[in-house]
């Protein structure tokens, strides 16, 4: 328990006032923003996340020190800010300006936080050890709790802890993604589409994670419920919803808010499939994650759904015998993983998925083409369009800093988290 005098301190007493924005941050800053959207939000993470410590750490010390600056962190040491570029870039594509910067700046920041819970969270129900080339979160409050007490002769509490914890840190992330979000101060319009947009998006990438776990357990999802359930977890809330919500910031008209929703939603269930790929062929080394997890933990994915279709289709009792005994199995070996490639690449399904990542990104590309946007929106969208599904540069030379993200570079370093 607290000391008493700390317990009688009014809460609202303890709180700092809310954080100014940086200077790169305000509305009359929109070429410093243009220059660089990962860093502009960045600063407004900065001074989000350093008010929200000092909240938490005013509340409890120990909830501040162990949960609260644990989601800043992470938060703020991940990433490159792709999805709030999306929502950037299709707020300016849109004609927005500096009336929508703030604004558009805060809605990513959210999303940053958002994703922040969604990772946490994944990896709690994946029981992965790494993420980002580090400890994941559960498995880091889980040492240090056992290091901290261990001279007191306490056991440590170990891995049940660790999860219950990061559980807690994902739902703050959450709150404070959504506590930003109603902080945001737009017109009537502007505000119900944006609240709309962002119902939308939480309870969308809950159904995804819900249908992936379920996936886990259940028997073998056709191909199109395995899509199905990678536009819900990925493709709407990494994409479609990003840009819906730039569109909604800059009063963008029905046709252009279509055209950008069918190129986001395009985009970003090829995004999810170049994931799939990536989990199988990447290189842990840059993804900071060790490769085959989907495959360990019996993800339902697109990828491995193709595969077994196709053997099915060709009697390959072979094929379907390796993914029987492979999939779910969390203790498969490299070579039990290498057997999984080989049959991905047998049955034709490692080419069926990257053929199809290539139409949906053309797709996507049209539907981005045949809007009424502003030329440089236009183009720093195409690129990260691009990049979303890690494929070719586009050939007008777009910004190569922007190609650069991770999405850009999903194919060979990992999916961007």
């Amino acid at each position: 328990m607290r000391p008493t005098e700390a317990m009688d301190r009014p809460v609202a007493d303890q709180a700092p006032p809310s954080p100014r924005l940086p200077p790169a941050a305000r509305a009359d800053a929109v070429d410093t923003v243009d220059a660089d959207v990962p860093a502009a939000v960045g600063r407004v993470l900065d001074a989000l996340l350093a008010e929200r410590v000092a909240r938490a750490t005013a509340l409890d010390p120990v909830f501040g020190r162990d949960l609260a600056a644990r989601v800043a962190r992470f938060t703020l040491e991940g990433g490159k800010r792709t999805r709030s570029q999306f929502v950037w870039w299709a707020m300016r594509a849109c004609g927005g300006g500096p009336a929508r910067a703030e604004a558009a700046l805060r809605i990513g920041a959210a999303l940053e936080l958002i994703q922040t819970c969604a990772l946490v969270h994944d990896d709690v129900m994946d029981g992965a050890r790494m993420r980002r080339g580090r400890p994941a979160l559960h498995v880091d409050v889980a040492d240090q709790y056992g290091e901290r007490y261990a001279d007191a002769g306490t056991p440590a509490p170990g891995r049940r802890f660790g999860e219950a914890a990061a559980i807690l840190a994902g739902d703050l992330a959450l709150a404070w993604a959504d506590d930003t979000v109603a902080a945001v101060e737009l017109e009537p319009a502007a505000a119900r589409a944006v609240r709309e947009l962002w119902s939308a998006l939480r309870t969308e990438m809950v159904a995804g994670q819900y249908l992936d776990v379920r996936g886990q357990v259940a028997s073998a999802p056709s191909v199109a419920r395995a899509v199905r359930a990678a536009c819900l977890k990925s493709a709407l809330y990494s994409v479609e919803r990003p840009l819906a919500l730039g569109a909604a910031l800059a009063g963008a008209d029905g046709t252009r808010r279509a055209a950008l929703s069918s190129a986001g939603r395009c985009v970003g269930i090829a995004f999810q499939l170049r994931d799939d790929l990536v989990d199988v062929y990447g290189d842990p080394r840059r993804s900071g994650k060790p490769v085959g997890g989907d495959i360990r933990a019996g993800r339902p994915t697109a990828l491995v759904a193709v595969a077994r279709a196709r053997a099915e289709a060709a009697g390959d009792r072979h094929a379907l015998a390796v993914l029987r005994r492979s999939l779910g199995r969390a203790d498969l070996s490299e070579s039990g993983l290498a057997e999984v490639r080989n049959v991905l690449e047998a049955t034709g399904a490692r080419d069926t998925v990257e053929a199809r990542i290539g139409r949906l990104v053309d797709r996507g590309l049209r539907h981005l083409e045949s809007a009424d946007l502003e030329p440089e929106g236009r183009r720093r969208l195409r690129g990260l369009l691009h990049a979303a599904a890690g494929s070719p540069p586009a050939p007008d030379g777009t910004d190569a800093r922007v190609l650069r993200s991770p999405l850009m570079a999903a194919r060979a370093d990992g999916p961007v988290r």
